[in-house]
């Protein structure tokens, strides 16, 4: 009887210790946040900004970003288009929206660029809405040319696929297959389309347009190879002027930042609430923003920030840091890719100076 009553204390003594075992582990895994001690500010701070990003913040890069670069001069403006060649070099503009919809900004944020390259983006996002992701990846492509955007010998050596959608083959393609009755519809969808991403009714640019629609015969000849191969979903030079429309959209800074917030809000816009595309496509378009989006120099801009990102020769850049951030700058001076200059440097400066970079959380 008396080694069962010493086994009964033994197993009760046990119980007891792992109970205090057990509330010792709660206690410290609730430490950081809880606890009472000199370390408790300090550790709220590094929590909240693992977490969050603070106005103050936000508004401190912003500002520096705009400062530093504000003065680069390096680069040019496109001049293969006449009418982009005159715009004024000195616009510069940076707009940070976040995905609950609070815009940060500075410089010439309401200065209008036309879009060009950076539609492609969206007209890629209406055929995969429309058609799935099958469809985009199986008939135009998802995979990087290795050559220049608008390269024709890129067609032929990829078996008659254009890649990507966001070369001009690719975008041209996309282009012909969103669902309309004919040319006016098509182009109402793609206007319609870019309104709504933005949150606001964008003008079009008609002068871009006279000079880019008396000038695109690389592009036609690229639709009608398209044609030739089986690629294209309505009458390839129908489609290429459709394009040419929609590269003469305008936008700014801001447009463009709201544009990628809408991104960075899996396909809902933070200013409206209207759900511009399904949550479940949005990755799909951001990867192909993060393989191809900078045209050659795509590599280079994930290596630095690990975000998608898309620019257009008109000046502007788009970038989507998922989840936190929608950049959009517009700087019309170009690097030797067809990219920003200021815009490459001032989004670049943002992502890092946040730590919000996607590949590095």
């Amino acid at each position: 009887m008396k080694n069962e009553i010493q086994k009964i204390s033994l197993i009760k003594r046990g119980m007891v210790t792992l109970s205090i075992a057990c509330a010792s582990l709660i206690l410290l895994s609730t430490t950081p946040v809880e606890a009472k001690g000199p370390l408790t500010a300090e550790v709220k701070t590094a929590i909240s900004q693992k977490s969050s990003l603070s106005e103050e913040r936000i508004n401190a890069v912003l500002k520096e970003a705009y400062e530093k670069f504000k003065n680069n001069q390096d680069g040019k403006n496109a001049d293969y288009i006449k009418a982009l060649a005159i715009v004024d070099s000195k616009i510069f503009g940076i707009t940070l929206v976040t995905p609950d919809g609070k815009v940060y900004e500075i410089g010439d944020t309401k200065d209008v660029v036309s879009i060009q390259s950076i539609s492609k983006v969206f007209t890629a996002a209406m055929v995969i809405q429309e058609k799935g992701d099958k469809f985009l990846q199986e008939k135009i492509g998802v995979n990087a040319t290795g050559l220049a955007f608008n390269s024709i010998i890129a067609i032929e050596l990829h078996g008659g696929s254009a890649s990507n959608p966001f070369v001009n083959a690719g975008a041209i393609q996309s282009t012909s297959w969103v669902e309309a009755k004919d040319s006016k519809e098509r182009w109402a969808k793609i206007y319609s389309n870019m309104d709504d991403f933005a949150g606001a009714k964008l003008s079009f640019n008609e002068e871009v347009y006279d000079s880019e629609v008396n000038d695109n015969k690389n592009n036609q000849a690229i639709s009608k190879i398209l044609d030739a191969r089986g690629r294209m979903g309505s009458d390839p030079l129908e489609a290429t002027t459709v394009y040419t429309k929609q590269c003469s959209v305008n936008v700014s800074a801001h447009d463009l930042g709201m544009m990628a917030a809408t991104f960075a809000n899996d396909g809902v816009n933070p200013a409206t609430g209207k759900k511009v595309m399904d949550k479940k496509y949005v990755p799909k378009i951001l990867a192909v923003m993060a393989t191809a989006g900078l045209y050659d120099n795509a590599g280079d801009w994930l290596y630095l920030t690990g975000s998608p990102a898309k620019s257009g020769v008109g000046g502007g850049i788009l970038a989507v840091v998922p989840g936190k951030l929608g950049i959009g700058v517009v700087a019309p001076p170009l690097d030797k890719f067809g990219n920003s200059v200021r815009g490459q440097l001032a989004a670049a400066y943002i992502i890092n100076e946040l730590g919000i970079n996607p590949l590095a959380q």
